[in-house]
């Protein structure tokens, strides 16, 4: 991802390199391919001409399933994933039930797998969270933009220019790991609006059982399925052993890394105000469990809303799943406490300029159906890349096309508009870091949750539908679902690798 300070076009995301590593193979592919080659050498070396044959059920194979894909990933790869979720299967590592009494260690949390070592640290009412396994500390907070598609074009290209500053300004500091932007939307209640009702009503004395009274209840409980709420958070990860000497000038340890949080969310605070972003509140530990808890249970979403902000929140102890499966034979779903989900990677963007707020149509998709709000959770992971290892890409991305170039001259083939492509990306790309913008290495990744499977499916109908509105495509990640989820469920700046 490219930064521009090009006000006459909105911010876009570079297409895709379709390269791989030779002619558009990955290293999975390439590497079943020299599997078959091998198998063939030994089977000639061994059979002399008859081993052609006696061999060709096996190096057919493997070179077959080397050149071939399924749902959009290579056979290969795909193979390994869904051999690793058997192994997951036969070890009871796929389901996962929340015991209350059984004895755990001090400090960790009721999350699957190496994120039960996180640990939510609070400094002056912030959360700052903290991953041993990779040595990083992350602050979340959550983001008001008012009305943004109500304005003028120009305004929200405005806006967008100052929010690209902020984000190039990531890639010149050193230190910083990651950044997080999330939306996410549930179901909510419209108890504002009763609360309001109810004050009115006896202020103005009016009389339940009337008609007036009746008719306005009604239209109420008409509304509240249609109810939904639309939050935005920013995760930003530092990078500990990067800032090792600030740190260690704070005098190390837990209260170094807290300090060190803490002033960087002031810096980041008053980044986003000047590019007219509020931050409306940093989030509390018992606000990062709260978006955890009801991104696997979301029917208990409104008992969360309901609560009071003395009460507001879910306490750590209760972030993760009381229950969580990845079921056997269907491996594009997960299933937890209340809800069934599945998470996608967008993998293509708008093949052109598109407008800004181009994604408005995946944070207000319908079911096709019913009409009702998808619950979702889109997630864009940016990771900062320096200029330095910028260009040594750009570099490395050029030999390939230009050795791919050269294999399919040899073949007599003639390269496609994908291809050149390709080059013209790489081009601009050289050409807008040269030129002072920054880089980001991003990926999307798009969770859907519904009550139950076949309103998952309508769901997820609904969200391809906005998908293809934004000019985007996404995949289901397969046999990758629980991991998917807890990266998307919690604001904790986690990633896919």
């Amino acid at each position: 991802m490219t930064v521009s300070n090009d006000v006459s076009r909105p911010v876009r995301l570079p297409r895709r390199s379709r390269q791989g590593v030779v002619m558009g193979m990955d290293g999975w592919q390439l590497g079943f391919v020299a599997a078959a080659a091998l198998v063939l050498l030994i089977g000639v070396n061994r059979f002399g001409p008859a081993g052609l044959l006696y061999a060709a059920p096996f190096y057919l194979a493997l070179g077959v399933t080397a050149l071939t894909s399924i749902h959009g990933i290579s056979t290969p790869r795909m193979a390994g994933l869904w051999v690793m979720k058997q192994v997951r299967h036969a070890m009871g590592a796929t389901t996962q039930a929340f015991r209350p009494e059984k004895v755990r260690l001090a400090g960790t949390l009721n999350l699957p797998g190496t994120r039960a070592s996180l640990q939510l640290w609070e400094v002056e009412g912030m959360v700052c969270v903290y991953n041993p396994h990779d040595r990083t500390v992350s602050v979340t907070a959550e983001l008001e933009v008012q009305g943004f598609l109500m304005h003028d074009t120009p305004e929200r290209y405005d806006l967008a220019q100052q929010w690209a500053n902020v984000l190039a300004s990531f890639t010149q500091r050193p230190g910083v790991k990651r950044v997080t932007l999330q939306e996410r939307t549930i179901p909510t209640t419209i108890r504002a609006a009763r609360d309001h009702y109810e004050t009115v009503q006896r202020r103005r004395d009016l009389d339940p059982r009337s008609p007036l009274a009746a008719n306005y209840q009604s239209v109420m409980d008409g509304s509240e399925r249609f109810a939904v709420s639309h939050r935005n958070y920013l995760t930003f990860t530092l990078d500990l052993v990067t800032l090792g000497a600030q740190l260690k000038s704070l005098g190390g340890g837990k209260a170094a890394i807290t300090s060190l949080a803490y002033i960087e969310a002031g810096n980041l605070a008053d980044a986003l105000q000047a590019a007219k972003v509020r931050v409306r509140r940093w989030l509390t530990p018992r606000d990062v469990a709260a978006l955890g808890r009801v991104a696997v249970d979301p029917a208990f979403a409104s008992t969360v809303q309901n609560r009071d902000d003395v009460q507001g929140g879910v306490d750590p102890i209760a972030i993760g799943p009381m229950f969580l499966e990845e079921p056997k034979g269907r491996n594009g779903i997960v299933i937890t406490d209340s809800g069934v989900h599945t998470t996608m990677w967008i993998h293509e963007w708008p093949r052109s300029d598109a407008p800004v707020g181009f994604v408005s149509p995946i944070v207000f998709a319908r079911h096709p159906h019913t009409g009702e709000a998808v619950t979702h959770i889109l997630s864009l992971v940016l990771t900062p890349v320096p200029v330095s290892k910028a260009l040594k890409r750009i570099r490395d991305e050029k030999k390939v096309w230009r050795g791919n170039e050269k294999l399919r001259a040899k073949r007599g083939a003639d390269g496609s508009a994908a291809d050149a492509a390709d080059w013209d990306a790489l081009e601009k790309q050289e050409q807008e870091i040269v030129a002072g913008h920054g880089e980001f290495r991003y990926g999307a990744y798009l969770t859907i949750t519904a009550p139950d499977e076949e309103q998952l499916d309508q769901a997820i109908a609904g969200m391809r539908n906005a998908l293809s509105r934004a000019g985007m495509e996404a995949q289901i990640l397969y046999c990758q679902q629980a991991e998917a989820l807890m990266v998307n469920a919690l604001p904790v700046g986690l990633g896919m690798k």
